[in-house]
């Protein structure tokens, strides 16, 4: 508890952009949030005012750092298992607790229970050997190939094409587990949140736009997507959150195929899915996490606008106009445009910020998100 307030403490582990922006929603709940960061250039530890320096590797540092905490959490899922699990048996409230998070750290363990669940997921299976791959594969190539931990933003993906490839892949000594690939028509994610009495709140579900494994674009709600695929997208996410245990989000990235939806992945934090929120929903996503691992009761998911897009901005090439003048000219030309900027360097292809649209017309609006997203990269 804040002395100076009387209002909890929350401790964030990582100092990224998820952290920088879950401080912002802190700030409205009067909440004091700590952050953990590598180092004092990180985005959340250029705007937090609690920042401890320290690796979510080290089980001292983050044992200092959630001294004093009434709860502590996560902006990214690479916190050792084992160290989650001695906090925890020193009285540390972390959620999501180390027997949920396990699900969203290790793809393995995440497909296993899954399946016992009996939840849609791809044809898959651990493998060792390329052999394993080729008889997975059965001939029918490409196959997708994914590392068991560590993996995000497309970082930790394959397809494979053929045996070569995969005697490659695994002369790496990556632990692996292959999958089908599925013929998706497109892929969508379903947010939720859950708190520790069992409270749940689902937003929209939305479609996410990838390019090279990157999400660039998010639509809410997901355009022409039949109301009962949605309800179920909804459940299933429900269903999940509640069945691992889940305290916090719980964002579930899905492929639509003609036949219905099927689980790609799990994130058990606020997730680049849910960045719309912040102006396109009654209760941001931050917002709703902070509420999730306070206990508290869960805010209203609905939309504020019939059509809401997210386009991320991605670092451009080094040259051009400066980065404020390129927010001059968007706010001129589009005086609408919501701008998320993440305090990072600037380098091709980083994610260093993002951008919210509002209207009515989801076609407009995702032309505006572009083009300002665009703006904002190439300057342009």
């Amino acid at each position: 508890m804040d002395t100076r307030t009387g209002l909890p403490v929350v401790g964030m582990v990582g100092g990224g952009q998820l952290a920088r922006m879950t401080h912002q929603a802190a700030i409205s709940l009067g909440q004091s949030l700590r952050v953990l960061s590598v180092s004092p250039d990180d985005s959340a530890a250029l705007v937090a005012a609690d920042v401890r320096l320290g690796t979510h590797t080290d089980l001292a540092a983050l044992r200092d750092f959630a001294k004093g905490c009434d709860a502590v959490t996560f902006d990214h899922e690479h916190v050792p298992t084992e160290h989650i699990e001695a906090l925890e048996a020193e009285g540390v409230k972390i959620f999501p607790g180390s027997a949920a998070l396990v699900f969203a750290q290790d793809k393995g363990l995440m497909r296993e229970r899954l399946t016992t669940l009996g939840a849609p997921v791809p044809r898959w299976r651990r493998v060792e050997t390329a052999a394993d791959i080729a008889r997975f594969a059965a001939g029918v190539w490409p196959v997708v190939a994914k590392a068991v931990r560590g993996g995000y933003d497309g970082k930790g993906v394959w397809m494979l094409s053929s045996a070569a490839d995969a005697a490659e892949l695994v002369a790496t000594g990556t632990p692996l587990l292959v999958e089908e690939r599925v013929p998706l028509r497109r892929e969508l994610a379903a947010l939720v949140a859950r708190s520790p009495f069992g409270q749940v709140a689902a937003y929209p579900v939305v479609e996410t736009v990838q390019r090279d494994g990157i999400c660039v674009e998010v639509l809410a709600p997901a355009p022409g997507l039949a109301e009962s695929r949605a309800v179920a997208a909804q459940q299933l996410a429900i269903d999940l959150a509640t069945s691992l245990g889940v305290v916090g989000l719980l964002a579930v990235e899905l492929f639509e195929t003609g036949d219905g939806i099927v689980v790609n992945e799990l994130a058990m934090r606020p997730h680049n899915s849910g960045h719309w929120t912040i102006e396109g929903a009654r209760t941001s996503q931050f917002e709703q996490h902070l509420r999730a691992v306070l206990d508290y009761p869960m805010g209203a998911t609905t939309l504020t606008a019939p059509a809401v897009v997210m386009a991320n901005v991605l670092g451009g090439a080094p040259g051009g106009i400066s980065i404020d003048e390129r927010l001059h000219h968007l706010f001129a030309t589009d005086p609408g445009a919501r701008v998320h900027l993440y305090g990072k360097q600037v380098r091709p292809g980083r994610k260093i910020g993002h951008v919210t649209v509002l209207g009515d017309d989801m076609t407009s609006v995702r032309a505006r998100a572009a083009r300002a997203a665009r703006w904002l990269q190439e300057g342009a």
